[in-house]
């Protein structure tokens, strides 16, 4: 991707479609566009969003040549002792579907009263620069889990994840882009991305 702000490439360090779709969208505004260039994935080893998403940053950076941007989020329950946590996308174990991942969420949370269904979605965005400088930025979006699954859009935790009434799945993209952890975080982002290029 290229910036109006920077007048550099970029790369998006990720393979997942609908996050990739997610981040394009947010950070388009200000002038950033993705293009496919091959990297491969590296294992997330972190214990935290933030040793992950660097992790994944480094090694985009490091195999293209490019800067390249990465995040890492997940959700982390009270009810739960914060987990899934960093290992939200594995929770349910290698290959588990969205709903498979959401099916073991509310078996764990059988008998939880509202009160204690306190949630929250994190993000961390890294950017790693070729000469090692980074930008990192992180967004925070408090709910909590509902009983069941509701709505047909989103992605990951989005339809049992809830904000004023409404599942993550059922509030509109533009919406979900303004109160999302990963809305907040690419915000924040982006303001360092512009600051960083006029350095």
């Amino acid at each position: 991707m290229q910036t109006k702000e920077t007048g550099r490439q970029f790369v998006l360090a990720t393979h997942n479609a609908e996050k990739r779709e997610e981040l394009a969208r947010i950070l388009q505004p200000i002038g950033i566009v993705f293009a496919d260039l091959p990297f491969e994935d590296v294992e997330e080893t972190g214990s935290t969003f933030l040793e992950n998403a660097r992790l994944k940053a480094r090694a985009a950076c490091a195999q293209t040549g490019l800067p390249a941007i990465a995040d890492d989020s997940g959700l982390a329950v009270d009810a739960l002792g914060g987990a899934p946590g960093v290992y939200s996308a594995r929770y349910a174990g290698p290959g588990a579907t969205g709903a498979q991942r959401n099916e073991k969420l509310l078996r764990e949370m059988e008998g939880v009263p509202s009160e204690r269904r306190t949630a929250r979605y994190v993000c961390v965005i890294c950017c790693a620069f070729p000469d090692g400088k980074e930008i990192t930025a992180e967004g925070i979006c408090e709910g909590y889990i509902g009983t069941q699954p509701q709505g047909e859009g989103g992605f990951g935790y989005d339809p049992v994840f809830f904000v004023n009434g409404l599942s993550f799945a059922q509030i509109p993209s533009s919406e979900k882009d303004r109160l999302s952890h990963r809305g907040k975080a690419l915000a924040a982002f982006s303001q360092k991305l512009q600051e960083y290029a006029r350095q």
